[in-house]
């Protein structure tokens, strides 16, 4: 049986640290180490620090076969990633004359004058493995020692991937590790990450292989979950079955894997059964139709949304009694409810949504709070609202409407699903 590997990944820039640079190698790096079996227990970011970067290496190379090094490879005097590194291993620089003529005739290409300082870059490990980059002057670099194995790649993210996946990728490969991981994300909304867990728990505690793990976003919760095994296929089969699992659990909440949007499941669902929608929005500002255009192909299932934000649109253009906003405000159910009814009326759609709602950080009262929401749904079968309380302060207003028309989306979607049974079930008939 073949050795298993795991790697620590050590990213190296104070612009990380201090928050101007987004560390999307870390990211880039994980999946594609777990891709290939080899696991990732920790990761570090260091600023360009000798004695720091010194602790953070040896830390790595004691608890890691792996050390892939992001960064610190430029021509500049705080870029010092191979100079520690080779420090720390007792490894030698020396001038290597091809990767000299490659930064030369990098910059030739380009029609740039070569300031001196870029031969600082042609220095490589005595013994170590020059990995040519091809979209930038710093190479990356492999050295192997007492049996651990450190790979140096430069750290803007256009030269970091196409190295990686042309240079490391492959030796990495041809190390044989003997399991791969495989890992699928469930996205559920309508259920907080708590209740989530409440009903999960077992299932999650019991879970070694496949692992389950949830993580909120943006009012949403996503579930990863993840397989390791000798093959991809047997992996993916036994996230499936898991998959399976959860679906039975959770039902209608779960409504996407790995990723899909709400609204790209809304319109492609909605394309495949044909049917359309409609959309009238108050506190949303036309939120809810943004966000369904957004979606290449979404022209086959929407043909209308509007945006009524004041009373009077909303009685002239949907049809809303002026006697409901009187007695129950423009805030409530029976509002959301004609508004819904009158925009499917307008457009003619199979399913029509509305939201009205105060999205602050004005306009609450005691008995309508800034972020009461309500959401409805028409279809030939009637109307269904639901109503919502959203947001923790006064000054969460773009939190109110992006939760605001996810639900209206997600409500869309429940109704679809309900109105699809129905209609397959006549058809049977």
């Amino acid at each position: 049986m073949s050795k298993s590997y795991n790697a620590e990944i050590v990213a190296v820039g104070t612009e990380l640290l201090l928050g101007d640079i987004l560390n999307t190698n870390a990211r880039f790096l994980s999946k594609e180490l777990a891709q290939i079996g080899i696991g990732v227990y920790f990761q570090t970011v260091v600023g360009d620090n000798r004695e720091r970067l010194i602790n953070a290496l040896t830390l790595a190379l004691n608890r890691a076969d792996i050390v892939i090094t992001s960064g610190g490879l430029g021509p500049t005097y705080d870029d010092i990633t191979k100079e520690t590194v080779c420090e720390l291993l007792g490894i030698p620089l020396l001038t290597d004359e091809e990767t000299k003529k490659h930064i030369e005739e990098y910059f030739i290409r380009r029609g740039r004058v070569m300031t001196e300082n870029n031969m600082k870059q042609a220095l490589v490990p005595e013994g170590g493995t020059v990995l040519y980059n091809e979209n930038g002057t710093a190479p990356g670099l492999c050295i192997k020692k007492d049996n651990k194995i450190v790979f140096m790649l430069p750290g803007p993210p256009r030269e970091l991937e196409p190295l990686f996946l042309k240079c490391v990728k492959p030796i990495l490969c041809s190390l044989h590790t003997d399991r791969v991981f495989v890992s699928k994300t469930l996205n559920i909304f309508g259920m907080g990450e708590s209740a989530v867990e409440a009903r999960l728990i077992e299932l999650m505690k019991a879970s070694t292989n496949p692992t389950v793990a949830p993580y909120a976003k943006d009012g949403e919760v996503l579930l990863r979950i993840t397989a390791s095994a000798c093959s991809e296929h047997e992996a993916s089969a036994m996230i499936d079955a898991m998959i399976d699992k959860i679906t039975s659990e959770l039902g209608e909440y779960v409504y996407g894997i790995d990723g899909e949007s709400l609204q790209n499941v809304l319109v492609s669902r909605f394309a495949a059964r044909g049917l359309t929608v409609s959309t009238a929005e108050s506190c949303t500002g036309g939120l809810v139709a943004k966000r369904i255009t957004e979606i290449p192909g979404s022209s086959q299932v929407i043909g209308c949304g509007i945006v009524a934000y004041s009373n009077d649109m909303k009685i002239s253009l949907l049809g809303v009694n002026p006697e409901t906003i009187e007695k129950y405000g423009a805030v409530s159910e029976q509002t959301a409810r004609e508004m819904a009814v009158g925009v499917r009326r307008v457009s003619g759609s199979d399913i029509a949504v509305s939201v009205t709602g105060i999205a602050g950080p004005g306009g609450g009262i005691p008995e309508k709070p800034v972020g009461l929401v309500y959401i409805a749904a028409a279809s030939e079968a009637g109307v269904v609202c639901e109503k919502l309380t959203l947001g923790r302060s006064k000054n969460e207003r773009e939190y109110v409407r992006y939760l605001a028309s996810s639900s209206a989306i997600a409500l869309a979607l429940r109704v679809a699903d309900e109105f699809n049974a129905v209609r397959e079930k006549a058809e049977q008939f």
